[in-house]
Formats: C-alpha cells, sequence, structure tokens
C-alpha cells in the first residue's frame, strides 16, 4: 500500500527523496575531491621530483669530492716541484762535483710528476702559445716582432689543472706588438 501511495503523490521538490535532493551538492562534492586529488597528485610529483634533485646533488657532490679531494695537498705539493725544477735549470749539466746531485733531483722531479699525473694532475706549461685568461696570469707585456701579440713569451711559474680544473694559473709574460710599427693594411681600414 505504500507503494500505491508513493505512486499517487504528485512529484514535487519537497517530495523528492533526501538523496535526490543532495545530487547537486554531491556533484559540488565530487568536484572539490576531484580538486583536492589532482593537487595532491600535484604536490607528489613535485617531492618526487625534489627527491630526484636532492639525490643527483648528493652524487655530483660526492663525485666532486672524490675527484678533488687532493687539491689541497696537490697545491702543498707544487712549490716542491717548482723548487726542483728552479734547482735544475740553475745547476750545470757539465759540472762533475754536482753531477750525482743533480741525478737526484732529476730523479726525483721525475717520480714526483709520475705521481702528479697518476692523480690527473696536469702542468700547464704554455710557452709560444695563445695567452688564455682563464689559465694563464699575465705578469707583464713585452714587445716582440717574432710572435703574434698576445702570445706567451715566458713562463715564470707553471700553472696545474686537477681533473681539467685549475689549481693555479701559469704566470707568464705576454707578447705585444711593438709601438714604433706602422698599422697595417688591414687595421687602417
Amino acid at each position: 500500500m505504500a507503494d500505491e501511495q508513493n505512486l499517487d503523490t504528485p512529484v514535487t521538490d519537497e517530495n523528492l527523496a533526501p538523496e535526490a535532493a543532495a545530487g547537486g551538492d554531491l556533484a559540488a562534492r565530487v568536484q572539490a575531491l576531484e580538486e583536492q586529488l589532482a593537487a595532491a597528485q600535484d604536490q607528489s610529483l613535485r617531492v618526487a621530483a625534489d627527491l630526484q634533485n636532492v639525490r643527483r646533488r648528493a652524487e655530483q657532490d660526492v663525485e666532486k669530492a672524490h675527484k678533488f679531494a687532493l687539491e689541497k695537498f696537490a697545491n702543498d705539493l707544487l712549490p716542491v716541484v717548482d723548487s726542483l725544477e728552479r734547482g735544475l735549470e740553475l745547476s750545470s749539466n757539465s759540472d762533475e762535483s754536482i753531477k750525482a746531485v743533480r741525478e737526484g733531483m732529476e730523479l726525483t722531479l721525475k717520480l714526483l710528476l709520475d705521481t702528479l699525473k697518476r692523480y690527473q694532475i696536469e702542468a700547464v706549461d704554455p710557452h709560444g702559445q695563445p695567452f688564455n685568461p682563464e689559465h694563464h696570469q699575465a705578469m707583464a707585456m713585452e714587445e716582440s716582432t717574432h710572435v703574434e701579440p698576445n702570445s706567451v713569451l715566458k713562463v715564470f711559474q707553471k700553472g696545474y689543472l686537477l681533473n681539467g680544473r685549475l689549481m693555479r694559473p701559469a704566470m707568464v709574460v705576454v707578447s705585444k706588438a711593438p709601438a714604433n710599427v706602422p698599422p697595417s693594411i688591414d687595421e687602417q681600414a
């Protein structure tokens, strides 16, 4: 009987079942939940990307620490290399009284340079090369007609690279064009 009564009753907003009346409310709630889900997914992706960036940065830091851990120690050894090279430059090959000392210095220098090379420490000896401000430090400029302007004429002190990164720049004398030479045709144009 109750079913018959329901069929005879006209359908109006007041007679709707509570679930049907809440249909508009339900759609708004579904919309709000979908927006929250999208925001949570976006936040989850961002957190995952941040975590990946942190992991990559940490790996790079560890790699750099391994590559450049010897930098301070190597910098402390470079004056020893410089002293041995200067000692060999200043000693004479023909002097028999220091021949044994000179040979010992040469062997020690070779051993030290081989060890530095084994740990990816390379000398920068730019004699005759174009001046490179990233690897060379100009100590003076000197006029020269024998080499191109901006070329390294002399090397006071070699520079060094550790795994391609500059440890110490080479101290050099750089050539410049003589002041009394008339400008060439190209420069006048």
